[in-house]
């Protein structure tokens, strides 16, 4: 409780929950989050937030890293002084493929570009995200043989002219794939973006999601799609997608996430351009769209990570950069005995315990960082608060880092950290703008170019109830009153002390 007289000081943010990026107002005193509401912005969120978004900022004090540490001789983490533990990491001896970096979901794109920046310098590209996104082309080369729709199975969930799908492959008889020269899908924007905007979908007469449940995924989302529809039932949706005047088409990361993930973004693209034609829609009208996850992937992907770890599990590293990587992508098991892992985040989540060294970074509230949201909207946080104990921001941290490696980094104040940006890609800087993607037709050719044949399990989103809502990252898995909507939600309400705030 607020007593009466406090001063209240509210800033202006960005949440970093899921990839919509919902404007917010953050509520601190002294020194410390009280309250988050939303902020109008009638191209995102309007004037709503989720219930994450709203109530997990308890965890921004909870489990946090507050100053550096060092695993010693008996295998403990101890704390230590920031000269010693940068001294640490510096005078680790890597060049090349032995020193690699996984960027975590709640990673800004100045840390992103600063920790890109240093590797390159020690000739290492292995910079990696947790979350998959397939790299080889959009689709199958069939010579003129292209799957269709009508080489799928659809079960559909519609909502009036929005359906959910679940897709299983039937293959055709005597027919081989062909061996392609591989293509980077993410060299071309449209292939990993909510092209439609996600304003857009409201001037939709008819939304396709393949692999994605947006009510868990991206609430806000979802609001617009549910906005003035009816949940209805058809169990063949083939007809009324080629009927439609403005469809679009959603697909969701999580679905990418499967080992056929470069056949599922394949098959999808094929889908939507069968649709865009029939449709007849002008050449502005964008069908094919992502919904991403997790707030750092696009910015990730516009400044050239590799997603996934694949590199890594292939070619395991001396060294190992974990940046706020707390998704458990990558374990001790994975990466030689003598691999020396250096974990930057600010929870002492999954990525924490497995490192030799820990550099306690800021979170969102404290830091003024860039975000890119799942349409490609450039964002900015703003400071709160401050970081807790000797924590510091991440960019500062990589910069303090190359100075002590005699490998300085051409930057000493954020402004530099943002020219270096808009040199590497300059939508990242251009806030609250979203530049359109170009090259729809370029990248359904490269469709034409994967031979992977999808699985035969059906394709359903990995968040399917509401306990799988509540904790999906460092910030919301510490937060107290996030697990007591858990224990509401599997136990009854009658389980926790105060049922009302669920």
């Amino acid at each position: 409780m607020v007593e009466p007289g406090t001063t209240i000081l509210q800033t202006e943010s960005i949440d970093v929950m899921d990839a919509v990026g919902s404007n917010i107002v953050v509520s601190t005193r002294t020194g410390e989050v009280m309250r988050i509401l939303p902020r109008m912005h009638e191209d995102i969120n309007e004037e709503w937030i989720s219930d994450k978004t709203r109530f997990a900022y308890d965890g921004l004090k909870r489990q946090r890293l507050t100053e550096p540490m060092v695993r010693n001789e008996k295998g403990l983490l101890t704390y230590t002084t920031w000269e010693d533990a940068l001294s640490r990491v510096a005078g680790m001896s890597f060049q090349g493929n032995d020193v690699a970096a996984i960027a975590g979901g709640l990673v800004d794109a100045e840390a992103l570009v600063a920790l890109k920046d240093l590797l390159n310098r020690v000739d290492s590209d292995t910079l990696c995200t947790e979350e998959v996104f397939p790299t080889t082309g959009a689709g199958f080369c069939l010579n003129q043989h292209i799957y269709g729709i009508n080489d799928f199975y659809v079960t559909a969930w519609i909502l009036q002219h929005t359906y959910q799908l679940i897709i299983t492959y039937r293959p055709k008889s005597n027919q081989e794939l062909l061996e392609n020269p591989v293509i980077n899908n993410t060299d071309l924007r449209s292939n990993y973006l909510l092209n439609t905007t996600i304003a857009g979908v409201e001037e939709t007469d008819v939304v396709l999601l393949v692999g994605t449940n947006p009510r868990f995924e991206a609430p806000l989302f979802n609001a617009r799609i549910r906005k003035r529809r009816d949940v209805v039932r058809i169990p063949m949706p083939q007809k009324v997608l080629k009927e439609a005047k403005k469809p679009m088409v959603v697909l969701g990361s999580s679905a990418l996430q499967r080992n056929d993930g470069a056949a599922i973004l394949a098959a999808v693209s094929n889908i939507a351009q069968k649709i865009r034609m029939s449709s007849g829609v002008t050449g502005d009208w964008k069908v094919m769209n992502i919904l991403h996850r997790i707030a750092s992937q696009v910015a990730a992907l516009d400044l050239g990570y590799k997603p996934g770890v694949e590199a890594i599990r292939k070619n395991p590293p001396k060294v190992l950069f974990l940046l706020g990587a707390d998704g458990g992508c990558i374990t001790r098991q994975d990466l030689p005995k003598d691999c020396f892992i250096i974990y930057q985040g600010h929870h002492g989540d999954v990525g924490a315990p497995i490192a030799d060294v820990i550099l306690p970074g800021a979170a969102y509230t404290e830091k003024s960082a860039t975000y890119v949201n799942t349409e490609g909207r450039a964002q900015q946080t703003k400071v709160a608060v401050t970081p807790p104990g000797l924590a510091r921001e991440d960019w500062k941290i990589i910069r303090a880092l190359s100075e002590i490696a005699g490998m300085t980094l051409p930057y000493d104040t954020l402004d530099q950290v943002r020219n270096r940006l808009e040199e590497v890609s300059p939508n990242l800087v251009r806030y609250d703008d979203v530049e359109g993607a170009n090259y729809f037709q370029q990248a359904n050719e490269l469709s034409k170019l994967v031979n992977q044949q999808l699985l035969a399990d059906p394709l359903v989103p990995p968040q399917l109830t509401i306990r799988d809502f509540y904790m999906t990252d460092s910030i919301s898995r510490a937060s107290q009153t996030m697990a007591k909507c858990v224990k509401a939600v599997t136990e009854g309400a009658h389980a926790v002390e105060e049922p009302t705030i669920c």
